[in-house]
């Protein structure tokens, strides 16, 4: 192949990634759908601790499903602004007051820690939701929930150990080519 066509095909390439931004415009739609949610369900808990007394386990559940529509957005968060940035184009927040701390060391290793954490901390929600509300829920139910929150806490431990090996081999070759 010539020298043109290895340019041209490498620059199709590198101009594929593009191809993503759609996807992170699509999450964008997803964090406003998520924005609504929680409006609606705030509406709901307000209505019911103001006019039908509920009861503060329904409270408590109510406040939890909040939550959990927050850490959900904020993990959209992460993957649009993380993966935008890590992915197709640099965002140019150097000097912007609101850059979030995490967005100035923010790779592909970082962005998956990182994800794995609100995908746990997710996890550990809908659980407290089951086990406050375990009355109502058959233990099959209750056990299937707590053997995928196990599995995604050794997920996340092995990616943090994966991402530590790779860290740790890249500072090995880095520091093998600098004596060199």
């Amino acid at each position: 192949m010539s020298n043109a066509h290895s340019n041209r095909m490498e620059s199709l390439i590198f101009a594929s990634r593009w191809l993503q931004a759609p996807l992170y415009l699509g999450l964008i739609i997803a964090q406003v759908v998520y924005v609504y949610q929680f409006m609606v369900e705030l509406k709901h808990l307000a209505v019911g601790a103001f006019t039908e007394h509920v009861s503060e386990t329904v409270i408590m559940l109510s406040v939890l499903g909040l939550i959990d529509v927050v850490m959900i957005a904020n993990l959209l968060i992460m993957v649009i602004v993380g993966g935008y940035e890590t992915f197709v184009s640099r965002l140019h927040l150097d000097n912007h007051p609101d850059q979030p701390e995490w967005l100035s060391h923010v790779n592909a290793g970082v962005l998956k820690v990182k994800l794995s954490t609100a995908i746990i901390g997710i996890s550990s929600i809908h659980l407290l939701k089951t086990f406050i509300n375990a009355a109502n829920i058959d233990n099959h139910t209750i056990m299937w929930q707590v053997i995928i929150h196990v599995v995604f806490l050794f997920s996340a431990l092995a990616m943090v150990w994966v991402d530590k090996l790779m860290n740790q081999s890249l500072l090995i070759s880095k520091a093998a080519h600098d004596t060199h």
